[in-house]
């Protein structure tokens, strides 16, 4: 049921822009009614469950090699947090409908489907793995929800991306090292392993990377500064972040490995200090401030604090606390926010000093506003102030010192005394009074049923759960007892009679009230500056100072100058090899030779095409000796056995000929003159990094044994595979996401070389200009490639033929989706070479299309595999054929088929981008077949200018 919870909210995301359209804004319904019935059937789950001390499990294989999984499991933490963020999810979606004006929010609403899935799933998550990817879509969905809008809201998204990043890297650390230490990516099983938590320096170091992850994700001080700023955000994407989405996945995770860090001095004693900090800050910060929604925010921070800091006293009567607070704070906080838009939306303004006597004009607005406010202040009988004195109650329980209880609630109260002055200021500036409207605006009046009915529902909770406190202790009891892993007691009531968190209480309200009185309901306060610098402040500079110090780094070796590219591997190399010699690493000589008479006539060709290469002043020529080097190395490779590698090598060598004759086209026939000194200084150098690499390669290699790894594939690639070829079957069927990555890559390369030629104007944009139509792609090639088109003709439809052979035979004989891509892509650069002119040389296909359907040719057989329990598992099928026996069937073969297209599609990009003459350049003369050719009044057949 749960696997159906997620796949329900993944289906409802990925719907939502079919109902953009036809419905506009009116598309939040459906989304609000799936949510809705979500969450209560979630919320219906819970008594069979607490009443039989059961949780719900699910699990579906993702990743079964490295046993990782899609594990769900619903206990009672996870319920809590599920009814948050279906049923806030579900209000926040229908007031959105009336929030917003007519017109299609088709982003808003894809984006806020894909939080309540993203959130749902962290908190269902019973795989670290899983919860971190959960964990990062949270952070992409709030990135993308604040840009949304528009331009002055893209700088805000950009720091809270980058500080809730930062966040999630740490947690991925973490996620990586308890991986190791335990073995197992299962939440449960991680959580109640004893090998890591015994050993106390690696438990530290896991702590510190949680509540890094926790911090700025929850908005803890000092990373408090980026909520206020997403408040950029539109107010339902604020009323959700705040209240159930976002924030509280930092909440969530410090709740769930509370009892693995509770023995930790460093977990309890950081929540505490920096949560009780984050609770006074952000109620300074709150106080000061003008702007509702600016205040709302802050006082999130806040309340954001309190819940952290009582996680940190880390006892059962602390998250019982924690638990209550939690949904307390859902409650008001998102009828505030949601309050805060109807003002918003009724008058224009959102500034208090341009408000005031709304009660008479919005009375239900104001209810609605004084409901949530005296609940986040604390005021019985609200739930606010059930949470509050539970708070009080457990920080009084703060471990350590004898001080440190007495000293944690005094903060608190503190705290709330400043809580109670800022919600006071929030209700009474925006509707008592006699009012301070401009005169340029419309008398207010009140909003309709539909925007006013989600902040209703949310302010009338909190009145109707504080009345009924005693009904919620049995869930309570069983979130509490799952997050702190032992039996946790609720006793949940308006009355428990005189006692210290009474006395604390009555002491915040009053505190509050003298606080408001003095500063005249906070004016005195707002404007003035309490920290030196802030927030936003300091991250500007410090990511200034970052993208400073990578600019200088950068300049090292941003230069075309191939010297200073190469002079890092080189230094890095030599530093490599000292380390290995200091530490006296020796892997002895190989015990038997390792080579024949064949191989030095191979190595003499090479060291003379090199040697060659390196002296002579032409680039055609250079280009034509590093290829005979290229193709005695793949002789080298058909003489070892190795036929896939020396197929493969031959045909990049002569596609890499043919694709750079067309960009050397561009450049002069020599290479520029350089200096001897210069020339016997790269001379030594390229003479001691070959002589290093020769030797490494005779130390280090050898005909030996088959390696394990060697002997596994050659012994269990057929029954693996069911291919004998085991290079192709290593791509296609052991590493076949390496080469999916792989292919992902050259597909993008071949974008790039279309848009960065584009761009530039090195072609004519894929429109062969007047000045070019008709230009030979090579000079004269009528004269030069008479014997060439002849062939041609014979030879184009064979090389396809082969190429489509190659690639159905590549699973058991040499072959595959490269190499007949290779192979294929030959042909085309075969078509290309002998056509007569520009216009007829360009290959009228679409091969951006090519590159896209291979890949996604090729990703589509991976998730077939899960088909048979994991991402690119092949599928295996015997089919009869009509002549008898069988063909052994793999979807390898077809991610195979996605390989050939993708190269083939790169393969015609560079052949179509790089072959036509730039846009405006002079073009050769044309061809004048009225007269006789003279060949030595033209250039090379090659095409190279003078």
């Amino acid at each position: 049921m749960l696997l159906l919870l997620l796949a329900v909210l993944t289906v409802t995301t990925l719907l939502v822009p079919l109902l953009g359209r036809p419905l506009g804004r009116a598309a939040g319904w459906p989304i609000a009614l799936v949510l809705a019935l979500a969450a209560l059937w979630v919320g219906a789950r819970g008594p069979s469950l607490w009443n039989h001390d059961r949780v719900l499990e699910a699990s579906l294989p993702w990743m079964p090699a490295l046993g990782v999984g899609l594990h769900l499991r619903m206990d009672g933490l996870a319920w809590l947090f599920c009814v948050l963020v279906l049923g806030v999810g579900a209000l926040v979606m229908a007031y959105s409908t009336r929030y917003f004006p007519p017109g299609r929010r088709t982003g808003f609403y894809v984006l806020m489907s894909a939080f309540a899935l993203a959130m749902t799933g962290l908190v269902l998550a019973d795989d670290v793995v899983l919860l971190f990817v959960f964990w990062e879509l949270t952070t992409i969905c709030s990135f993308h929800l604040i840009g949304l809008s528009g331009p002055g809201a893209s700088r805000p998204a950009v720091r809270t991306f980058l500080l809730t990043a930062m966040g999630g890297l740490a947690l991925l650390t973490a996620v990586v090292l308890l991986w190791v230490r335990t073995g197992t990516t299962r939440l449960s099983a991680i959580l109640g392993d004893p090998s890591w938590t015994q050993d106390t320096a690696f438990t530290g170091t896991v702590a510190v990377l949680v509540v890094i992850a926790v911090f700025t994700k929850s908005a803890q001080f000092p990373f408090h500064y980026w909520l206020p700023d997403a408040m950029a955000a539109s107010t339902p994407v604020s009323a959700y972040l705040h209240a159930a989405a976002m924030v509280k996945a930092g909440v969530y995770l410090a709740m769930r490995f509370s009892p693995a860090f509770a023995d930790t001095p460093l977990w309890g004693t950081t929540l505490v200090v920096a949560g009780l900090t984050t609770a006074v800050v952000g109620a300074v910060l709150a106080l000061r401030r003008h702007d509702l929604k600016e205040l709302t925010a802050y006082s999130t921070v806040s309340q954001l604090g309190f819940l952290v800091a009582v996680i940190g006293v880390g006892t059962p009567q602390a998250l019982v606390a924690a638990v209550v607070h939690t949904a307390a704070h859902a409650l008001f906080k998102s009828a505030l926010f949601m309050s805060v838009g109807v003002i918003d939306h009724q008058t224009g303004t959102r500034d208090l000093r341009e408000l005031g006597g709304l009660r008479r004009a919005m009375p239900v607005t104001a209810a609605v506003s004084a409901l949530a406010a005296l609940s986040m202040a604390g005021v019985p009988p609200l739930l606010g102030f059930v949470s509050k004195e539970n708070l009080f109650e457990a920080l009084l329980q703060t471990p350590g010192p004898a001080w440190a209880g007495p000293v944690a609630g005094a903060v608190a109260v503190v705290a709330a005394s400043l809580t109670f002055a800022y919600a006071f200021r929030f209700v009474y500036l925006a509707f008592g009074g006699s009012g301070r409207r401009r005169p340029d605006r419309e008398p207010p009046r009140e909003a309709g049923a539909l925007l006013l009915a989600a902040p209703v529902v949310t302010a009338a909770a909190g009145l109707v759960l504080g009345l009924g406190a005693t009904a919620l202790n049995p869930a309570v009891s069983w979130a509490a007892g799952d997050a702190v892993l032992a039996p946790a007691d609720s006793h949940l009531a308006l009355w428990h009679g005189l006692n210290p968190a009474l006395g604390m209480s009555a002491a915040a309200l009053l505190l509050g009230a003298l606080l408001t009185w003095a500063s005249r309901s906070g004016e005195k306060l707002a404007g003035r500056r309490f920290l030196p610098v802030r927030g936003t402040g300091v991250f500007e500079r410090v990511h200034a100072a970052v993208i400073a110090l990578g600019t200088r780094v950068g300049d090292l070796t941003r230069t075309d100058a191939p010297t200073r590219h190469l002079a890092v591997p080189f230094v890095m190399l030599i530093a490599l090899a000292a380390v290995v010699c200091a530490l006296g690493l020796d892997y002895g000589l190989p015990p038997a030779p390792t080579s024949r008479a064949l191989d030095w006539l191979l190595v003499a060709l090479v060291a003379v095409a090199v040697l060659t290469s390196v002296v002579t002043r032409s680039r055609m020529a250079a280009l034509a000796l590093v290829g005979v080097a290229g193709f005695a190395t793949a002789l080298w490779f058909v003489f070892l056995g190795a036929v896939d590698v020396a197929l493969t090598q031959l045909l990049v060598e002569t596609l890499t000929v043919v694709v750079a004759v067309l960009v050397l086209r561009r450049f002069p026939r020599e290479f520029h003159r350089v200096r001897r000194s210069r020339t016997a200084l790269t001379a030594a150098v390229a003479l001691a990094a070959g002589t290093v690499a020769g030797l490494g390669a005779y130390l280090l290699t050898g005909r030996r044994e088959l390696s394990g790894v060697s002997d596994y594939l050659l012994s269990h690639a057929p029954e693996d595979t069911g291919g004998t070829n085991v290079v192709n079957t290593i791509l296609v069927d052991y590493r076949a996401l390496d080469t999916l990555g792989e292919l992902t890559v050259l597909g993008v390369a071949g974008l790039i070389i279309i848009a960065v030629l584009r761009s530039s104007g090195l072609t004519a944009n894929g429109e062969v200009s007047p000045r070019v139509a008709g230009t030979n792609p090579v000079w004269d090639a009528d004269d030069n490639t008479v014997i060439m088109r002849t062939v041609a003709r014979w030879l184009i439809p064979l090389l396809v033929l082969w190429s489509l052979y190659l690639l159905l035979r590549g699973h058991n004989a040499p072959g595959g989706g490269f190499i007949a891509g290779l192979v294929g892509g030959s042909a085309f650069a075969l078509a290309y070479l002998t056509a007569p002119s520009a216009s007829a040389a360009r290959i009228r296909l679409a091969y951006p299309a090519f590159i896209a359907a291979g890949v996604l040719t090729a990703a589509a057989t991976g998730l077939l595999g899960y088909a048979d329990g994991s991402f690119l598992r092949p599928l295996h099928a015997e089919i009869p054929l009509p002549w008898g026996g069988y063909y052994h069937f793999t979807s390898a073969l077809v991610f195979d088929v996605g390989v050939y297209l993708a190269v083939v599609g790169v393969l015609l990009t560079a052949l179509n981008q790089l072959g036509l003459p730039r846009s405006g350049r002079k073009s050769p003369p044309e061809p004048d077949t009225h007269r006789t050719h003279d060949p030595v009044q033209h250039g090379p057949a090659t095409g190279g200018t003078r």
